[in-house]
């Protein structure tokens, strides 16, 4: 059974009970209230009936009427007068048993002679009960009295009760009709964006389109809610999916671009190796030279190898956790140490400021080592590079120069790409991966790194970090 039918039958069955609790109601009031009713409709009668034997002529109160045209009372459940002396005879009857007036009880004549008047039910042979009410009439003028009996079947609340419940019964067939109607119909209006739903995630799980979206909600009761959640989870898991689509992406980038980087030192190394085991046959310059290209190559894939678990790391999505640290004795501790390291070259550090970052000790100084092995490559022995740091309003600029031989202009935008060497010819051996590690380490610090051609010979790199609060 669907989830509408369970609705309108439980609406349907909601409604039942009312007006199941309604006519119960309905019908137990007008039980109650029929006796009451009779009562006082039997009194009103016996008022008119006095009423016109107190303005009756003095022959018709002498004299006993007959019974033509009274009601036969086992048939008919209309209310009856009768007239009655004292002493019991008949003057008058609307209402007949067989061919004799109804035989009033003497116990209901004498309560109505001590109280004026009296109510009672009685049995009578040959008719239905009766309800009566006697009450007293008195004609002083013509010193005559008597009794005045108003009287009717009691199965007149019998019928009366029948006609409330046949009324109820019938009644409540199109009011629950029309329930179960309106219950189809508007469970139908309330569940079509359910509905929506349904065939929307039906789509989306055929086609895998994770952009698609419900139309936007006009309404702000539970259903406009959960459309907004679903659309909400939609986004999430189109997040998501974006985000393990690039997780996959790069790792397959990863693994590719090591396996192509790695392919050219361990070859090398390789055929070295092979070269040294032939032994002494091998003449002495060959192999030292067979040595210091392994020694070379090693050294070369140690530091790609150091390079791309950097960029594994950063596809990874990991963070470097930044504290407040000092740029002047990272750069001062570089440029010292690069000096040594060349000493073709001149490497200075030139109008250092005292500069606070939010940084990472270790990757400002793997940044600051990839832009001076990247200066040094591109610079001839004799060449000099400049370290510099200045501070401008709540940035630090960190600068490394060099007068070698520049940025050809239409690379300047992708030598910050992975792999990627703007000169390969005297690429020195790099793998192109320095560069694209170093825009990740000042991604990573919220700054930015740009290079430049100077207007003299050489280049300029500039990385901008936001001082520390």
């Amino acid at each position: 059974m669907s989830f509408r039918l369970r609705l309108t039958f439980f609406g349907a069955a909601l409604v039942a009970l009312t007006v199941l609790a309604f006519g119960w109601l309905v019908f137990t009031l007008a039980t109650t209230t029929q006796g009451t009713t009779q009562d006082d409709a039997l009194k009103q009668r016996a008022a008119d009936a006095q009423a016109a034997i107190a303005a009756a002529p003095a022959g018709q109160l002498s004299v006993a009427g007959s019974l033509t045209g009274a009601e036969d009372l086992a048939r008919r459940t209309d209310p009856f007068i009768e007239v009655l002396t004292s002493s019991g005879t008949v003057l008058s009857s609307t209402g007949r048993v067989g061919d004799a007036a109804p035989a009033i009880p003497a116990s209901l004549l004498a309560s109505a002679a001590e109280h004026g008047s009296a109510l009672a039910t009685v049995d009578l042979p040959g008719a239905p009960s009766l309800r009566l009410l006697a009450t007293r009439w008195a004609r002083g003028d013509l010193g005559l009295a008597g009794f005045v009996v108003a009287g009717q079947p009691i199965s007149i609340q019998t019928s009366n009760r029948r006609g409330i419940l046949g009324f109820l019964i019938i009644s409540s067939i199109p009011t629950l009709l029309a329930a179960f109607i309106a219950s189809w119909l508007i469970t139908g209006r309330a569940l079509r964006p359910l509905k929506t739903v349904i065939e929307t995630a039906d789509s989306i799980a055929r086609t895998r389109d994770l952009k698609r979206r419900l139309p936007p909600a006009n309404r702000r009761d539970e259903i406009g809610l959960l459309s907004e959640s679903f659309n909400r989870m939609l986004e999430q898991v189109d997040a998501a999916n974006q985000q393990l689509t690039a997780a996959l992406e790069a790792q397959r980038r990863f693994v590719a671009d090591a396996s192509h980087e790695l392919r050219t030192p361990l070859t090398t190394i390789r055929g070295n190796a092979d070269l040294l085991a032939h032994g002494p046959t091998v003449p002495e310059d060959v192999r030292t030279a067979a040595a210091r290209d392994i020694a070379s190559e090693s050294e070369r894939m140690s530091r790609l190898v150091e390079h791309l678990l950097t960029l594994a790391q950063a596809d990874a999505g990991q963070n470097l956790a930044l504290t407040p640290i000092a740029l002047r004795p990272i750069i001062e501790s570089v440029g010292r140490q690069a000096q040594a390291a060349h000493d073709d070259r001149k490497i200075r550090t030139v109008g250092l400021t005292d500069a606070m970052v939010a940084g990472d000790t270790d990757a400002i100084t793997q940044l600051l080592w990839i832009l001076v092995d990247n200066a040094v490559k591109f610079t001839k022995p004799g060449g000099s590079i400049e370290l510099g740091l200045q501070q401008h309003d709540s940035a630090g600029l960190l600068t490394v120069a060099d007068d070698g031989s520049g940025i050809p202009p239409h690379d300047l935008q992708r030598i910050f790409q992975r792999f990627y060497q703007a000169d390969a010819a005297r690429s020195n051996q790099g793998a192109g991966l320095g560069l694209s590690i170093a825009r990740w380490i000042v991604e990573q610090h919220h700054g930015t790194i740009a290079a430049r051609n100077n207007n003299g010979p050489g280049a300029t790199f500039t990385v901008i970090l936001p001082l520390a609060r």
